[in-house]
C-alpha cells in the first residue's frame, strides 16, 4: 500500500506530496498525521491519498501520530481550494485543520437544557435547514435570541452547527448565551482557551454530531461531524480575514466548503455584505425593518467657520442627556485615524478631485497620490479637521459635562467615548453621537461606504428604538446614499448600487484583485510579473512601509494563480519576503 504525504514544510515545492510505503502493521487513511523521512531528517506530514501499488522501492512511513484523521476527502477538497485561491503552500493550510495537540476520542453531544418551542423567521429558516433544504441566506438581525431561534431546530434534530464570530469577546458572549440554552452541547473556542481545551473541543466536534461549535475564524477549517449550517456573525467585519499570508477570509472558505459538504451558509448582522448579495443569498428580516434608533443628521455645512469637532447642536444634546441621567456613547475612530478636513472659509469637504477620497492636512491623496493645493471651491488654503481620536474626543466631551462622568470603553461611566471595538461592551445607551461620519464614508478603500453604513448601523443599534432614543450623525454630506440608507433603514438598494459601481471598476466581488507586497525583491521583479502575467492589469510598483507593492486586477484571476504560485516560490527561494493579499480590504 502506498500513501501520498505532504510534508509539513511551508513550500510550494512539496504541494504534490511524496509517495511512501505503508508498513503492514500500520493503518493510515486520508487526513492521518504521520512522520516520514525527508532530506535526511524525520518530519511531520499529512496523508492526502492512498493507492495500491508496488512499494518495494519506497521509503516507509516511520510512525503515525494519534489515531484520528484531521480531515477527510471532502474537507481536503476545500483545503486544496483555499491553498490555490489564497496562493499558499498546501501544507500551511492543511495544518490549520488540526488541533494544537494530538486529538483523542469524542464524547456524545447531549443538550442538557429543556428548549422551548420557538417561532419567527429565524426559526423557520432553521427548521428548513434541519429538514435538509440547504440554502444560503442572511438573517438581518443583531439579536442573540435570533441565533438561538436559528440554531435550535438544527441541533435538536441531531445535526451540528458552527458559529463564527469576528472577535474573541463576541465569541465568548455568544458561547455564554448558548450555554444557558444548550448546556453541554456547546463547544467554545476563544483566544484565551488553553490548548488542552481546544483539542477536546476539536475532538468532540469532529467525532460526534449534535454540537454547537462557537469560535473565531480559526474554527472555519475544522472538521465538524454532521454539520448542517455554518453561521457567520458579521461576515464583512475585518476580523474575518487574516492579515498575514495566507489572507484567508472565513466567509469565502465556508461558502466553498458548504458547496462541497452540502451545508448552509448563514450570515447575520444589521447590514448584509455585498458579497452575499452578489452570491444570491436571500435576506431574511428577523425583526423590525429598521432595527436601530432614530437617525438625526446634523449638517456641518450650517456651522460657522472654526466651530470645532462637535457642533453646538450636538453639545446641547449630550448635556441634556447627561442631565436626564441617560447613557451616552460618543463614537469616534481608532487611534491614528485621519479625520476628514473641510475648508474654513466655505466649509467644503476636502476630497481628491481624481478619485474622491478624503485628503488630510498634507494635501496629498492617500489613495492615488494626487497633489492638491487650495480649496477647489473657493481657492482658500485653511482647513480644519472634523473628527478626532478617542483620547482627544474624550477631552472635548469633558468640557461639556462633568469630567468624572466621561470615560473610555469598559470604565462604566455615564458617557462613553470609544470606537467600533467598544460596541459589544455597551449597555443602557439612550443617545449615540457620530462625530465624523464623512471620515468613514470617504475612506481610501473601495468598500469604505459599505463599511461606513455597517459601522453606523451598529452604533445606532446599541441605542435601540423607543421614545427619546436617537443617534446623532454629524456630516457635511447628508445626501450621501449611505446616510440615506441609514436614515431610512433600507440597505438593499444601497448595496445593489454599490455592486453596480464595483462592476464598473472591476472590483470584488464582481472582479478579482490581488496585492503583492515584497521586500528584498529580485532585480527586475516588475518585468518578471509583466512577462509572465500578460493577461493581467498590473498597477505599480509603489513604495510603501511594507515594501514594494503591485496590484493585480482582472475579471477572473483563477487562471493566474498557478503561475503566481511559481513566481512566489522563486522569489521567496531567492530571499524575498513576499506578502500576497487576495481580495484586499484596503488598497
Amino acid at each position: 500500500m502506498i500513501a501520498r504525504v505532504v510534508p509539513d514544510v511551508p513550500s510550494f515545492a512539496v504541494d504534490d506530496g511524496f509517495r511512501y510505503a505503508v508498513p503492514s502493521d500500520m493503518d493510515v487513511e486520508v487526513g492521518a498525521i504521520v512522520r516520514v523521512p525527508l532530506g535526511g531528517r524525520k518530519v511531520r506530514g499529512f496523508v492526502v491519498g492512498i493507492e495500491p501499488g508496488d512499494d518495494q522501492k519506497l521509503k516507509p512511513i516511520r510512525a503515525r501520530s494519534g489515531k484520528r484523521a484531521i480531515f477527510d476527502d471532502r474537507l481536503l477538497q476545500t483545503l486544496r481550494w483555499v491553498a490555490n485561491h489564497y496562493v499558499s503552500p498546501l501544507s500551511t493550510v492543511l495544518k490549520r485543520a488540526a488541533p494544537p495537540n494530538i486529538p483523542g476520542g469524542a464524547k456524545a453531544a447531549v443538550v442538557s437544557r429543556d428548549l422551548p418551542e420557538l417561532d419567527g423567521p429565524a426559526s423557520d429558516l432553521g427548521k428548513q435547514i434541519a429538514a435538509g433544504r440547504t440554502r444560503n441566506a442572511h438573517v438581518q438581525s443583531a439579536d442573540p435570541a435570533d441565533l438561538i431561534r436559528l440554531v435550535s431546530p438544527i441541533v435538536t434534530g441531531g445535526s451540528s452547527v458552527m458559529i463564527v464570530a469576528p472577535t474573541g469577546v463576541e465569541a465568548t458572549r455568544i458561547s455564554d448565551t448558548f450555554l444557558d440554552a444548550f448546556g453541554d452541547a456547546v463547544l467554545s473556542v476563544g483566544p484565551e482557551t488553553p490548548d488542552r481545551v481546544i483539542t477536546t473541543a476539536w475532538s468532540n466536534a469532529a467525532g460526534e454530531s449534535g454540537y454547537v461549535l462557537v469560535g473565531t475564524p480559526r474554527v472555519s477549517l475544522w472538521p465538524v461531524s454532521g454539520i448542517r449550517a455554518a453561521v457567520i456573525v458579521g461576515d464583512s467585519r475585518r476580523g474575518m480575514k487574516d492579515r498575514q499570508t495566507p489572507t484567508i477570509h472565513a466567509r469565502e472558505v465556508l461558502r466553498a466548503r458548504g458547496g462541497v459538504e452540502r451545508f448552509a451558509l448563514i450570515t447575520t448582522g444589521l447590514v448584509p455584505s455585498a458579497e452575499m448579495i452578489a452570491a444570491g443569498a436571500q435576506v431574511i428580516e428577523a425583526g423590525p425593518s429598521r432595527p436601530w434608533s432614530l437617525i438625526e443628521l446634523v449638517d456641518r455645512r450650517e456651522d460657522p467657520p472654526g466651530s470645532g469637532v462637535l457642533s453646538d447642536r450636538t453639545k446641547t444634546a449630550i448635556a441634556a442627556a447627561v442631565k436626564r441621567r441617560q447613557g451616552v456613547f460618543v463614537f469616534t475612530h481608532r487611534r491614528g485615524y485621519a479625520p476628514v478636513f473641510r475648508c474654513v472659509a466655505c466649509r467644503e469637504l476636502r476630497t481628491c478631485g481624481d478619485c474622491g477620497a478624503k485628503v488630510g492636512q498634507s494635501g496629498e491623496c492617500p489613495r492615488c497620490g494626487a497633489v492638491l493645493g487650495t480649496c477647489a471651491k473657493c481657492g482658500k488654503d485653511r482647513f480644519e479637521p472634523l473628527g478626532a481620536g478617542v483620547e482627544r474626543m474624550a477631552e472635548l466631551v469633558k468640557r461639556i459635562v462633568d469630567p468624572d462622568s466621561v470615560g473610555m470603553g469598559g470604565e462604566g461611566r455615564q458617557v462613553t467615548v470609544g470606537s467600533v471595538r467598544d460596541l459589544p461592551l455597551l449597555e443602557r445607551i439612550s443617545l449615540a453621537v457620530v462625530a465624523d461620519a464623512d471620515g468613514l464614508i470617504l475612506g481610501t478603500n473601495y468598500r469604505a461606504a459599505e463599511e461606513a453604513l455597517r459601522s453606523l448601523a451598529r452604533v445606532a443599534a446599541v441605542v435601540g428604538s423607543g421614545s427619546g432614543r436617537r443617534t446623532i450623525v454629524q456630516t457635511s454630506n447628508p445626501d450621501h446614499p449611505a446616510l440615506e440608507a441609514l436614515r431610512r433603514g433600507e440597505v438593499l438598494p444601497f448595496l445593489e448600487a454599490e455592486l453596480e459601481q464595483r462592476a464598473a471598476f472591476g472590483f470584488p466581488p464582481v472582479g478579482d484583485l490581488i496585492v503583492l507586497e515584497c521586500r528584498n525583491c529580485p532585480e527586475g521583479a516588475g518585468r518578471d510579473l509583466a512577462d509572465r502575467l500578460p493577461d493581467v492589469a498590473i498597477l505599480g510598483p509603489a513604495e510603501t512601509e511594507r515594501g514594494t507593492r503591485w496590484l493585480l486586477q482582472a475579471k477572473d484571476l483563477a487562471g493566474t494563480r498557478s503561475e503566481l504560485r511559481k513566481i512566489a516560490g522563486e522569489w521567496r527561494d531567492g530571499g524575498a519576503n513576499l506578502r500576497i493579499d487576495v481580495d484586499p480590504i484596503d488598497l
